[in-house]
């Protein structure tokens, strides 16, 4: 049977300026995978304007594609027009939803959320306390469950989860653990394993490391460009 090849990357960090770049740098890809993920932090600033730069290049690439945002492409408040300009550019925008892609006899099923922060074992934040504190937490178990959920639907032969926050942290790498917290949270992965995903896509982590299993055995890649130093990483389920 033939198998899918997913390319993924993440922290792009596209600027109004990097339009002939980011054109160069996705060239080669209709020739190397059947479908294209982005794990968030797309833009710098959070700017449509800054997406509309990626969005001129992704309408370009004949095959399916999905994302989820990340933290940076929050950060203007303008959520709404980003989705709606990917969306447009043929990129199927994810939070707690999903997407199946036909390839050539078998399907890709995507579930995609940002995730959040909280940690990972021994040093999970905990929901204790503050009200402030309660609604941080709060978060994450809102991610999680809607990864969760987002998964229960998905049928596919191959059924990947699309993050940006870090699910693990054996892909967190050289990062201080000091920040470790606001990297990522084990709740993601308990939620994979619970679910019995193929693999999972993450960026966020740039001092990351490219590769980690979760407790289950489920493949984690970190593919924020940072640490591949690729335009983007090819991976074949």
């Amino acid at each position: 049977m033939r198998r899918v090849r997913i390319a993924a990357v993440a922290d792009l960090h596209v600027t109004e300026g990097t339009a002939p770049a980011v054109g160069e740098m996705f060239k080669p890809l209709a020739g190397e995978a059947d479908a294209l993920l982005l794990g968030g932090d797309l833009s710098t600033m959070g700017r449509a304007t800054e997406i509309a730069v990626l969005c001129e290049v992704l309408a370009r690439l004949e095959l399916p594609k999905a994302a989820v945002l990340g933290n940076h492409d929050h950060e203007s408040n303008q959520g709404p027009e980003i989705v709606r300009l990917l969306e447009d550019a043929g990129v199927r925008v994810l939070d707690g939803t999903v997407a199946v892609f036909p390839l050539d006899g078998r399907t890709l099923g995507v579930a995609g959320v940002k995730g959040f922060c909280g940690g990972f074992p021994p040093h999970i934040v905990r929901g204790f306390g503050e009200r402030a504190l309660k609604e941080f937490v709060g978060q994450t178990v809102h991610e999680a469950e809607k990864l969760r959920g987002a998964l229960a639907r998905l049928t596919a032969d191959v059924r990947v989860a699309l993050l940006h926050y870090a699910p693990v942290r054996d892909t967190l790498g050289a990062e201080p653990p000091e920040i470790h917290p606001f990297l990522g949270s084990s709740l993601l992965a308990e939620v994979v394993d619970a679910m019995r995903v193929d693999a999972v896509f993450h960026g966020h982590a740039h001092l990351g490391s490219p590769f980690a299993r979760t407790a289950g055995g489920i493949p984690v890649y970190n593919v924020s460009m940072p640490v591949t130093r690729r335009p983007y990483v090819v991976v074949t389920l």
